[in-house]
């Protein structure tokens, strides 16, 4: 355009110029760029109609260009990383297992899984030393036989994560004193040095002993059993824990976080912007979640 025509406008897909001498408008068109296309519909949220309407063509014009995309991934990471790892998923058997360096933040690698287990983690950080990454620090949500799967490298079992088991166990309000006491202490986890944190639970531990050592026998079957089953889950969840809930204070040099929130707001901010492209064909899904984490 000229220095005598401005912009005036924007109409179905076509930018409105108007000329400054005769005052005549015009429409020029927008060239379809499939990378435009692409950040517009990634992280501008736009659906395929509302980029139709915009470029002036048909949904499935748009819908061609974002299948002719071909996502990048990482290729240049640090040589050590903490990593934060743990699964979302898109339905009962569509999961996509992360794992993210807290470090430099930058994705490390990312598998799709049908459900979770602790191979599948195995293999993911073995894949992440094969590249050529020191792995010097996991931080993971604690699942059961998880933390011996790694040999020395230090393992911390998100705190928000041990929160939500307590409140799985007791609920956001509890009845009982002993479980409304315990809870209120579970919330001072993240808030809490360890040395603290120990000294709060061995002190309720020694008011509610003998209340969690209580035992009842069953009118069926004539059997005993404790009394307070869930207190004492949510109780010996946490003393068991404890080992991995402080790992970050014990290697402070290594600056490793006490939680996966770095990861699970990337996974809220996912499904945020995937619900605007409701009815993606799994393989669509898919190329969207490779672009979103590049990895």
């Amino acid at each position: 355009m000229s220095k005598n025509t401005q912009k005036y406008g924007y109409f179905k897909g076509k930018q409105r110029y108007k000329c400054n001498k005769c005052g005549k408008q015009f429409l020029v068109t927008d060239r379809l760029n499939k990378d435009t296309i692409w950040q517009l519909y990634t992280e501008g949220k736009q659906t395929y109609s509302q980029l139709a309407e915009k470029f002036g063509c048909s949904a499935k014009t748009i819908q061609r260009h974002i299948d002719k995309i071909q996502v990048e991934r990482q290729s240049h990471f640090e040589a050590a990383a903490n990593v934060l790892m743990d699964t979302t998923y898109f339905g009962r058997t569509f999961g996509v297992m992360v794992f993210k360096d807290s470090i430099s933040g930058k994705f490390l690698l990312k598998k799709y899984v049908k459900q979770e287990t602790n191979k599948l983690y195995k293999e993911g950080i073995e894949e992440i030393s094969r590249r050529g990454i020191s792995v010097q620090a996991i931080i993971c949500d604690g699942r059961k036989g998880l933390f011996a799967m790694f040999g020395n490298v230090p393992m911390q079992m998100c705190q928000f994560h041990q929160v939500a088991i307590i409140t799985r166990y007791l609920t956001r309000k509890p009845k009982m004193l002993a479980g409304i006491e315990l809870r209120v202490l579970s919330l001072t986890l993240t808030k809490m040095n360890k040395i603290a944190f120990i000294g709060q639970l061995e002190g309720w531990y020694y008011i509610w002993e003998s209340y969690l050592k209580e035992r009842t026998t069953s009118a069926t079957t004539g059997k005993t059993h404790y009394k307070h089953k869930r207190l004492r889950s949510a109780y010996f969840s946490l003393k068991r824990n404890l080992k991995w809930l402080y790992t970050y204070e014990d290697y402070k040099e290594l600056m490793i976080p006490n939680t996966t929130n770095a990861l699970d707001g990337e996974f809220s901010d996912l499904k945020n912007k995937l619900r605007n492209h409701n009815g993606l064909n799994i393989e669509r899904k898919k190329k969207f979640i490779d672009g979103f984490f590049e990895a």
